[in-house]
């Protein structure tokens, strides 16, 4: 895996602090505004708030940040 690829699964389990969904957002938008490039979506978030659509809303916040 090339050094600027993050796995969402290790992204989860090197932020214990996050909750929801919702907070699952900020994190993966800050973490690509301190220059990761790559996020590959392994996983699928298990929180109650987890959308229908949150493959896009994880790769959205990624690339432009949370909303």
């Amino acid at each position: 895996m090339p050094d600027n690829m993050t796995r969402l699964s290790d992204f989860i389990i090197r932020n214990p602090d996050v909750m929801t969904f919702s907070d699952l957002m900020t994190a993966v938008g800050n973490h690509g505004k301190q220059g990761a490039t790559m996020l590959q979506v392994d996983i699928k978030p298990d929180f109650a708030d987890t959308p229908r659509n949150w493959e896009t809303l994880v790769e959205q916040a990624f690339t432009w940040g949370a909303r």
